[in-house]
């Protein structure tokens, strides 16, 4: 079949494969070209498939030659109906490392289920033996508690009050006013349900019950905090609790690991173009700002550009890792910037549906969004008749 991208809100509904596996194999390119990391050995990413948990398993994998278990949720595709752009990504990296000689397993299924971390441990201590480090990258709207059963639900809301800003139709470029409702007590506990540090733990500690993680592992969870413009929405909202909690869970695993050469982190990174901040109101216009002066400023880093700066500068160096007063590894110092925040503030406070092409990046935010979903990619046919029934090698 011709695919072609289709959009509904937030969402891309198609992917292409050849389009995920060129950008799969831009960002290998970009690890290889940089010096070799003395790191990991054995390296399990949960939530793996896409953004930062996909870049850090081709930085330990192409940059620290470490072989790597990946799990993420199935969504293979068929001839009629592509698979999701996680399915195919993983499929491009599981054929590269088999090609560079690296072991590497694909574990499909719910990361918040106790079958998949079962599936995962017995894996791991087949093939692998133990493992020396975790990341920790799942971003979902839901989550079945594995105690009740339930369902639940995370929200993106403010809490105390109503939050009005301006936000971006990103497909057409309109600028407008949104109001976002505040969060009520259940949703708030719902969120940190969801998006806390519950699952993690469960995580590392199954690892550990069960032998199959190194008395000196690492283990990292991603988070983000952001300027004054997303506060609201974001660090000071529902969600910001679900990462004050994750941050609480890293202090807490921290202290048990560091009795056998451990550690745990919360590593918080920049904004960047994902499907998770996609959804978020005010965030796409931010970013899109804050991609213009970054690029201005010769300091603008994507996924892959991050997580290599995380290795190398601060996991995997002489001299120790580096933490503020409250733990926690930032790769966001550039973001954040007092230069960089004026600028951005200053783009913020002058756009318009007239001027938003002129002031900001949106139109590199616009192909980042579809090179998450294998568009846009130089070099590949979008014309030509492809298969969309791809096949993950290694995969359980």
């Amino acid at each position: 079949m011709i695919i072609k991208p289709r959009t509904r809100g937030f969402i891309c509904t198609t992917s292409h494969p050849e389009g995920c596996a060129s950008q799969v194999h831009e960002q290998i390119k970009y690890v290889q070209a940089n010096p070799e990391i003395k790191g990991p050995r054995n390296v399990l990413v949960i939530g793996a498939s896409t953004g930062y948990g996909l870049a850090s398993r081709i930085v330990a994998a192409f940059g620290a030659h470490a072989n790597t278990v990946g799990v993420y949720r199935p969504s293979g595709g068929s001839e009629k109906r592509t698979a999701s752009a996680g399915w195919y990504n993983s499929a491009a990296f599981e054929k590269a490392a088999e090609a560079a000689g690296l072991k590497s397993y694909s574990v499909t299924g719910d990361a918040f289920s106790s079958e998949t971390k079962d599936k995962t441990i017995e894996l791991i201590r087949t093939e692998l033996g133990q493992v020396d480090l975790v990341i920790y990258s799942v971003a979902s709207p839901r989550r079945i508690d594995p105690q009740t059963g339930e369902l639940v639900n995370s929200v993106l809301k403010p809490i105390g009050n109503s939050f009005t800003n301006q936000t971006v139709n990103f497909h057409t470029g309109e600028v407008s006013q949104v109001t976002i409702e505040e969060a009520t007590e259940q949703e708030v506990h719902d969120t940190v349900t969801v998006m806390g540090g519950d699952d993690w733990k469960l995580w590392i500690d199954g690892l550990r019950q069960a032998g199959v993680l190194a008395d000196n592992a690492t283990t990292i969870a991603y988070s983000y905090i952001g300027s004054e413009i997303t506060q609201a929405i974001y660090r000071d909202g529902s969600i910001g609790q679900a990462k004050d909690h994750l941050e609480a869970t890293a202090l807490q695993m921290n202290d048990q690991l560091a009795i056998g050469g451990g550690r745990a982190y919360v590593c918080v990174s920049k904004a960047l173009v994902t499907q998770s901040s996609s959804a978020i109101p005010v965030v796409p216009l931010y970013v899109s700002a804050l991609y213009k002066v970054m690029k201005e400023k010769g300091l603008h880093e994507g996924c892959i550009e991050q997580t290599y700066r995380l290795f190398n500068e601060r996991l995997y160096t002489d001299s120790g890792t580096p933490v503020d007063e409250k733990g926690r590894i930032r790769i966001d110092d550039w973001e954040l910037r007092e230069d960089v925040q004026a600028e951005v503030t200053q783009i913020w406070n002058q756009i318009t549906t007239e001027n938003i092409y002129e002031l900001t990046d949106l139109k590199g935010y616009t192909r980042e969004f579809f090179q998450l979903f294998g568009f846009e990619s130089e070099g590949v046919d979008y014309d030509a008749d492809i298969n969309p029934d791809v096949q993950v090698p290694n995969s359980l």
